[in-house]
């Protein structure tokens, strides 16, 4: 699989496993899962301390049969910061999460720590003091975003001693805020609303690597626009293009992100050990821009 650089110093795989779902999985099954995507080159393994109530942490750890040899070989992310009812980026929830998760995923490090959603509480300095904690322990790696603005990554790096690899946003070819008003600008178009601060340009001015999160999703819980009516036309324009390349609509959708210069990682969400190799077909072509253009309007676009 095609390598990307995770904050210009982490080399990892362009599509990781997002394991939110797996917490539904029997071990055995969870164990296929994560066998096809080490088979097909995932190397990145993503959690959050939420998914299943800790359970998909514990269900992973069980699975991949945890061990020195087998850790050295995969990146572990987590996140944390969403609690009941609010979001907590104290330093002690900060720390405290981490050790849950370090127990659950049956390892003595994260290679990543993102944050989860924005806290607007947050103080920076407290947060800076917890990762410096934590990575001066071993513990943490590497730190990140998730869901996070240009201006809440600033107030953040200010305190930090090193730099925030990745921002992790909901992208796809159905969800494309962050790409719209690029592609809007000084028109009168709903597209041209700013909604995000120009994260896109930002991440690719800092070497802030974009995740792309749900990227079958048209919504945060409406679901997939993969066969749906909804999207006739963009389901249409990928089953033309993945015929041209001999592959699913499924990988032509998930080559709509990796064609872009930004070098987004994508997160597949998936528990079928068949879909997930559809998904990886992706990195085995590259979308023309004609092609990327034409998924683009497909999706209810019309270039200005």
């Amino acid at each position: 699989m095609k390598q990307i650089k995770l904050g210009g110093v982490l080399p990892a795989g362009a599509i990781s496993l997002g394991c939110m779902r797996i917490s539904g999985l029997s071990v055995t099954d969870a164990s296929k899962l994560i066998n096809t995507a080490r088979e097909e080159g995932i190397n990145l393994f993503e959690h959050a301390d939420i998914y299943g109530g800790g359970r998909s942490e514990e269900i992973f750890s069980q699975a991949i049969g945890m061990t020195a040899s087998v850790r050295e070989r995969i990146y572990l992310q987590t996140k944390c910061g969403i609690c009941p009812g609010c979001y907590d980026f104290s330093a002690e929830h900060i720390v405290s999460s981490v050790e849950k998760s370090l127990k659950r995923l049956r390892t003595d490090y994260l290679d990543i720590l993102l944050l989860h959603r924005p806290d607007t509480l947050m103080e920076p300095e407290l947060v800076a003091e917890a990762f410096e904690l934590l990575h001066r322990s071993g513990k943490v790696r590497y730190f990140g975003v998730s869901n996070c603005n240009p201006m809440q990554i600033e107030l953040l790096q200010k305190y930090l001693r090193d730099p925030l690899l990745i921002d992790q946003l909901q992208l796809s070819a159905a969800h494309t805020g962050m790409l719209d008003a690029g592609i809007y600008v000084n028109t009168k178009n709903q597209e041209a609303v700013m909604r995000d601060g120009s994260i896109l340009e930002y991440c690719r001015l800092k070497e802030i690597t974009i995740q792309a999160w749900s990227p079958f999703q048209y919504g945060m819980f409406e679901g997939t626009f993969l066969g749906n009516d909804k999207f006739r036309q963009l389901n249409e324009k990928l089953e033309q293009i993945a015929v041209r390349y001999g592959v699913t609509s499924t990988a032509a959708a998930a080559a709509f992100l990796l064609r872009h210069p930004a070098k987004i990682q994508v997160i597949a969400g998936t528990t079928n050990p068949n879909r997930l190799k559809e998904i990886c077909q992706a990195d085995t072509f590259e979308l023309t821009r004609k092609e990327w253009y034409e998924i683009y309007c497909a999706a209810g676009h019309t270039l200005p």
